[in-house]
């Protein structure tokens, strides 16, 4: 790979990255106009005068987005606690910071998330909670419902990435699994008024899916949950407990999620403050001021990595040869979330993995790279945020010994990209609006 397409592929990542920079996000939105003690987001006005004003935060994100909020209404704040992923902290002068684990959940996930309810459940009516949510929430706020253990938890979580369900349907099984999830943070705080701030991760912004929707009416049911868990076969595999609750649940036995028209969204204001657009716009402005005709492909890319990654490749044929979609030098954006069905017993990501097949399919194409990442930094259960390959990684990799579709095949593609000195290493990032897929043809 030329040294240009190097650094053009990583700067206009970067790039994409920094749009999504949830500090900024906050303060781009909201504001807070002190004479009147009035916090305006977006279009909406709320009047703050003689209310408590309590900060609570989930998420990837949350750090930087409670970060924004102490800059906007300092001494306002009485109190705030937010729960966030190992690492991904900043200082805070008045809101409690916890870290948990992600993306398979822990105990500290339990005793802060406690700790947040007990927070929010002093809420009176005249009072403003102000919800923080961002990716990675699901995880980090964690409450099994009664008779579910955190070891339950764990086991389904796993089971359900590996099976190659996606984001959505994990959402659903862990909505009705909960105590918080799926609407009923917002039971927990009514009658006081809820205001969130929402950084989506998810294709479409759907709020009922990002970090399982705690906030917001639930559009699933316990039917939904046993429809997904024989979609992917794997009813025999989860815990006893999970399944016994959701087949009761389905049966109409245990009480569903709070569905649209529930009282206690009656105070309820939801705010999307960042998303993936924003990153995919500011990634294409960062490829045309380096020459490149440039594309975005789609927001919304999901379906299976590998199946994803040969369509991808088959566009950067497609310039090659003809031209079309558009004219080389060239630069195709994407962004959404794809799964990975884990066959094998390796380390990776959606976005190594993605890399892996691309490479695969442009080998021996010069003057082409493919970048993908995740924009939270992690990409799967590794310290990688994705991968960059070009048409010469696999002879490359062949020539030292390295057979790569062996390391495709058991789901290998962290220790591929070690090997072959390709790994995407950003750190936290501190935020996550989903993945970014770029490719360049020079």
């Amino acid at each position: 790979m030329g040294r240009n397409l190097r650094i053009d592929i990583r700067e206009i990542f970067d790039a994409g990255v920094r749009a999504a920079d949830p500090r900024k996000a906050i303060l781009r939105s909201c504001a807070w106009e002190a004479a009147h003690d009035m916090l305006v987001i977006g279009e909406r006005s709320y009047d703050l005068r003689g209310r408590r004003i309590l900060i609570a935060g989930i998420g990837k994100a949350a750090c930087p987005m409670a970060a924004a909020m102490e800059d906007l209404l300092g001494s306002r704040i009485e109190k705030g606690l937010i729960i966030t992923k190992d690492g991904h902290t900043v200082p805070l002068k008045r809101i409690e910071i916890r870290e948990a684990a992600h993306p398979i959940p822990d105990e500290r996930g339990i005793q802060a998330s406690e700790d947040l309810i007990a927070l929010i459940r002093d809420a009176g009516e005249d009072d403003v909670v102000i919800f923080l949510i961002s990716g990675g929430g699901s995880s980090l706020m964690i409450l099994p419902s009664p008779g579910i253990s955190l070891g339950d938890t764990q086991a389904v979580t796993k089971i359900l990435i590996e099976s190659g369900a996606t984001i959505r349907e994990i959402n659903v099984i862990r909505k009705h699994l909960s105590r918080i999830k799926g609407g009923q943070f917002a039971r927990t705080v009514y009658p006081a008024t809820l205001l969130s701030l929402v950084i989506s991760d998810v294709i479409g912004d759907e709020l009922d899916v990002i970090a399982s929707g705690p906030a917001v009416p639930d559009g699933s049911t316990f039917d939904d949950c046993v429809f997904i868990l024989n979609k992917y076969r794997i009813m025999e595999k989860i815990p006893a407990s999970v399944r016994e609750r959701l087949e009761k649940g389905a049966k109409g036995d245990i009480e569903e999620t709070p569905k649209q028209g529930d009282c206690v969204f009656t105070n309820v204001g939801t705010h999307v403050v960042g998303s993936s657009g924003l990153s995919l716009q500011a990634a294409r402005d960062a490829a045309v001021s380096r020459g490149y005709n440039t594309m975005i492909l789609s927001s919304c890319i999901k379906g299976e990595t590998r199946e994803v990654a040969v369509v991808h490749a088959a566009i950067l044929r497609e310039v090659r040869m003809s031209g079309n979609p558009i004219t080389a030098p060239a630069c195709i954006i994407s962004g959404g979330e794809t799964t990975v069905t884990v066959r094998g017993p390796g380390l990776g990501g959606r976005n190594m993995e993605f890399v892996l097949a691309a490479a695969l399919e442009i080998e021996g194409i010069d003057n082409v790279a493919v970048l993908s990442g995740a924009t939270d930094g992690t990409d799967g259960p590794t310290d990688a945020a994705g991968a960059i390959a070009d048409g010469m990684t696999i002879p490359h990799a062949a020539g030292n010994g390295i057979n790569a579709t062996a390391f495709l095949e058991n789901n290998d593609s962290y220790h591929f990209f070690s090997e072959t000195g390709n790994l995407l290493i950003t750190g936290p990032t501190m935020t996550n609006v989903m993945d970014l897929r770029i490719i360049l043809i020079a």
